[in-house]
């Protein structure tokens, strides 16, 4: 059970491994971009390309859902960026349900680890597959794997290399439980952090933090969400950004450019900013945005 990009090489793994594959349940089609063209999930893509039957449930409590899910006898259920599944799903399998989660759990429960990871300035993080039972991200651990964060990624990078390691954990697991010997290790939930969902509001750059809280907040939500800040009633979105070295006198937002550099003040210390976008425009570099934009000194990112 999956839906968008970071499942595909989960499923693929599998069926690599040659698992038997009954049926594969991920989102409807949906209108997309800007034409609303209706298009299949990317797992559904990978699915039918490795011509795996595909359920789409429009909702997960539909009685006809579970009776299809019941007719296959189902052994395991893997479970990767889906939708909370009813405890009804949960307890068809006969031997058990398991999710992949993108953090080391107990940290990071809910919906956002990866952006959260960054946001917080971890060094490291990784993936864990777990039983699911009736609460969020509370099962018994079957499996960990540790991921160093490096200075230059990004959530869409980390997204993309967890999704990897992700995928070869799934495998295992399954493996693990088919043969009986799967780990149940139960979470500490003192050491429990949450990662919530991420809406539009956190989304905006507050320059009156430190500037390496201001680096973290752009590689945890770049590229997606994005990052925004505003300059004359323009939204600015910014997608790499770096602690300036020089120290620069400049107060919160306040903006200097030198040699192509677009420098901006922080509540402690300066951020330089490498990778912009002008709405309705291209991302470019800070350079080539400075080329076509009009930033005087001393002006103000708000």
């Amino acid at each position: 059970m999956g839906t968008p990009e970071f499942a595909v090489p989960s499923l693929e793994a599998l069926v690599r491994n040659r698992w038997n594959l009954e049926c594969v349940v991920t989102a409807p089609d949906r209108p997309v971009g800007r034409g609303l063209h209706v298009r299949p999930s990317p797992v559904k893509t990978a699915a039918l390309a490795a011509g795996i039957d595909v359920l789409q449930p429009a909702a997960l409590d539909d009685p006809a859902f579970h009776d299809a899910l019941r007719a296959l006898r189902p052994d395991i259920i893997a479970v990767v960026a889906f939708r909370i599944l009813p405890v009804t799903v949960i307890e068809i399998p006969s031997l058990g349900a398991f999710n992949l989660h993108a953090s080391l759990l107990p940290r990071y429960r809910g919906a956002a680890p990866i952006n959260h990871a960054l946001m917080n300035g971890e060094t490291t993080t990784g993936v864990t597959t777990f039983f699911l039972e009736r609460s969020v991200d509370t099962g018994a651990i079957i499996l960990q794997r540790s991921v160093p964060i490096e200075p230059g990624d990004d959530a869409g990078v980390l997204h993309n290399r967890l999704s990897l390691v992700g995928a070869e954990a799934v495998a295992e697991t399954v493996r693990l439980i088919a043969g009986g010997s799967a780990p149940r290790v139960p979470q500490d939930p003192s050491l429990a952090t949450p990662a919530p969902k991420i809406f539009r509001e956190q989304c905006r750059i507050d320059w009156s933090r430190p500037a390496r809280d201001v680096v973290n907040q752009v590689r945890g939500l770049s590229p997606h969400p994005g990052p925004f800040t505003h300059h004359d009633g323009r939204e600015i979105h910014v997608y790499r950004a770096e602690e300036a070295a020089a120290p620069w006198l400049l107060s919160p937002g306040e903006v200097r450019t030198e040699g192509g550099r677009l420098i901006v003040g922080a509540g402690e210390g300066a951020v330089r900013l490498v990778e912009l976008q002008q709405q309705g425009k291209k991302r470019m570099s800070a350079e080539e945005f400075l080329r076509g934009y009009r930033l005087r000194d001393g002006e103000r990112f708000s």
